[in-house]
C-alpha cells in the first residue's frame, strides 16, 4: 500500500497544477462557467412558452395568378367573387398570416424558399400547395382547412410538393453548404493561429523578415487549397444521393463558394486576433457561429423572426451566402443577381481582414 502514495502524491500535485493552470486563464473560466449560463437564459427567455406563431400563408393577387404555366384561373366575376371570399376568410383568422404575390412564379419562388408554409392558389377549386416533410407546413394544411371551413376535400384540393427543386432538403441543402464553408473556415484558421500563439510560434515568427499583411493572407489562401476537395464531396453528395439540383453554372457557383470561404476566412483571423488559448478561441468561435446557426436561414427561413430584427439577420455573412447559394442552385439565378448577397460578403472579408491586421497580437 505504501508504494502507491508516491504515484498518488504525483496525481494531486498534477492535478493541482493543472487546476492552477486553468484558474489564471481568464478568457477560459468566462467561456466555461460564465458563457454557458448566459446562454441558457439568452434562449430560454427567447423560446419559452408563448402563443404559437401564425401560419404563412401565400396567395396569388387575382390580376396575377395566372402568370404561372400551371395556373387555371377563372376570369369571370364569380369566380373572382370567390377568391375574395377565402381569402377573407383567411386574413379574418388570428392563426394565419395572409402574404399576397403578385404572380405565380414569385409565389412559387417564396414556397420553396421557406418563406411561406403554403400557397393557396384561387383555381376551382382552391389548391393548397405546401410541402408535407416541413412540420410548418402541416399545421398550416390544418389551420387553412379550419379558416376556409373546407373539410371537404372537394371544396380544396390539396396538392403535396414533390417536384425536384421544391422539396424542403433542396431548401436545406445550400443552407448546410453554406454552414459547412462558414465552420471549417472558421474553425481551422481560428485553431491553428491560437495553437501557434499558445505554443511561442507566432513570436519567433515575428522577429522573421516577413510583412504581418503576407502572414495572415497565407492562412485565408491556404483554406482555399481544401475547398476544391470539400465542394467536390458535400455537393457531389448531394446533387448524386439526395437528387437536389443544380442549375447554377460552373462559374457562378465557384465564385460563390470562394467569396464565402474568404469571407468566413477573414472573420477567422479578427476572432482569433486577441485570443491566446484554444479554450478561448473556442468560446469566441461559438459566439460568432451562434446567431448564424439560428438566425441565417440553415434549417427555416429566417423570416420567422420578428421583422424589426429581420434587416440585420440579412446583413449577416452567412444569411447572404445562403441566400445566393439557394438561387443559384434552385432557380440558377446569374451572379447579378445575387450583387446585394455579394456586396454583404464582400465587406464581411474586406473589413474584418484589414481589422485583424489592425489589432493582430503575436505574443
Amino acid at each position: 500500500m505504501a508504494r502507491f502514495l508516491p504515484r498518488w502524491a504525483e496525481v494531486v500535485e498534477l492535478t493541482r497544477h493543472r487546476t492552477l493552470a486553468f484558474v489564471r486563464q481568464p478568457e477560459a473560466v468566462f467561456w466555461v462557467f460564465a458563457f454557458p449560463p448566459v446562454l441558457a437564459a439568452v434562449l430560454g427567455f427567447a423560446f419559452q412558452g408563448g402563443e404559437p406563431d401564425p401560419s404563412i400563408i401565400g396567395v396569388v393577387e387575382a390580376s396575377g395568378a395566372g402568370a404561372g404555366p400551371s395556373s387555371t384561373l377563372d376570369p369571370a366575376a364569380p369566380a373572382e367573387a370567390a377568391a375574395a371570399s377565402w381569402v377573407a376568410r383567411l386574413e379574418a383568422d388570428e392563426r394565419v398570416q395572409v402574404r399576397r404575390f403578385a404572380t405565380r412564379a414569385e409565389a412559387d419562388r417564396a414556397l420553396r424558399g421557406g418563406h411561406v408554409d403554403a400557397l393557396v392558389l384561387s383555381v376551382a377549386p382552391p389548391e393548397l400547395r405546401l410541402d408535407p416533410v416541413r412540420p410548418e407546413a402541416e399545421v398550416a394544411r390544418l389551420r387553412v382547412l379550419v379558416a376556409l371551413g373546407a373539410s371537404d376535400p372537394e371544396r380544396l384540393a390539396i396538392h403535396e410538393l414533390t417536384e425536384r427543386g421544391s422539396r424542403y432538403v433542396d431548401f436545406l441543402f445550400p443552407g448546410l453548404l453554406g454552414m459547412s464553408v462558414m465552420g471549417t473556415g472558421l474553425w481551422s484558421i481560428g485553431f491553428a493561429v491560437a495553437d501557434m500563439r499558445q505554443r511561442k510560434v507566432l513570436k519567433r515568427m515575428l522577429v522573421t523578415p516577413m510583412r504581418h499583411s503576407s502572414f495572415l493572407a497565407s492562412f485565408v489562401l491556404s483554406r482555399m487549397m481544401f475547398l476544391a476537395a470539400e465542394l467536390i464531396l458535400i455537393v457531389g453528395f448531394g446533387v448524386w444521393v439526395l437528387d437536389v439540383p443544380l442549375r447554377a453554372t460552373l462559374l457562378s457557383f465557384t465564385v460563390l463558394c470562394a467569396l464565402g470561404a474568404f469571407c468566413f476566412a477573414a472573420i477567422g483571423l479578427l476572432a482569433v486576433a486577441r485570443v491566446r488559448t484554444i479554450e478561448g478561441i473556442s468560446g469566441v468561435l461559438n459566439v460568432v457561429m451562434l446567431p448564424m446557426w439560428i438566425g441565417s436561414g440553415v434549417f427555416f427561413s429566417y423570416e420567422r423572426f420578428p421583422e424589426a430584427i429581420q434587416p440585420l439577420l440579412r446583413a449577416l455573412p452567412l444569411t447572404a451566402l445562403n441566400d445566393a447559394l439557394r438561387a443559384a442552385m434552385i432557380d440558377g439565378a446569374e451572379l447579378g443577381q445575387a450583387a446585394p448577397e455579394l456586396t454583404i460578403m464582400l465587406i464581411w472579408t474586406v473589413l474584418p481582414f484589414f481589422l485583424a491586421l489592425r489589432i493582430f497580437r503575436w505574443a
